[in-house]
């Protein structure tokens, strides 16, 4: 139930433990960091890709862009109902993603689907961790990341298919 005092609202607490809330955050935060850094370059993949294969790569990379914010918001919004916020301003995202630059201008398309396979490699060593270390802390935060960890393997199915010989 929820309840308005003077002219705030409040809403009920979560009934998970505030450590249990704090430790599945923990792993949690990072995928939303890595996830929100793939939409953005991702995005600029697709701006510059080129080549002979560019529509079906352009394409695919919205998909991807898609699939990472979609999975963002899952993970975002796991920790906001653990009671807890997300820090994923852009500001905080420069700061604290793993990734690399992505290459600036027009590439062509190998170009662009390697940089952006690096990227998901980044956000999955992250997403794994995550699986790996959330079985013993939060089963749901977990299945979460599992989740994601499902999406991002056939996004980058889907891209190296393009690039494999």
């Amino acid at each position: 139930m929820t309840e308005v005092i003077g002219t705030r609202t409040t809403s009920p607490a979560s009934t998970t433990s505030p450590d249990v809330a704090a430790a599945a955050a923990q792993f949690l935060s990072p995928v939303v960091i890595e996830l929100q850094a793939l939409a953005v370059n991702g995005k600029q993949a697709h701006w510059h890709v080129r080549g002979s294969n560019f529509i079906g790569v352009h394409e695919l990379l919205d998909t991807v862009v898609d699939h990472a914010q979609e999975y963002a918001d899952t993970a975002a919004e796991r920790v906001v109902a653990l009671g807890l916020p997300i820090d994923a301003r852009i500001q905080t995202v420069a700061e604290k993603t793993g990734t690399t630059a992505m290459p600036a201008g027009f590439q062509k398309s190998d170009t662009m689907i390697q940089a952006i396979i690096g990227q998901i490699d980044v956000a999955l060593a992250v997403v794994n961790k995550a699986v790996a270390e959330l079985g013993e802390i939060d089963a749901s935060s977990q299945d979460v990341a599992i989740e994601i960890a499902r999406g991002l393997d056939k996004d980058r199915w889907f891209l190296f298919a393009h690039i494999s010989e």
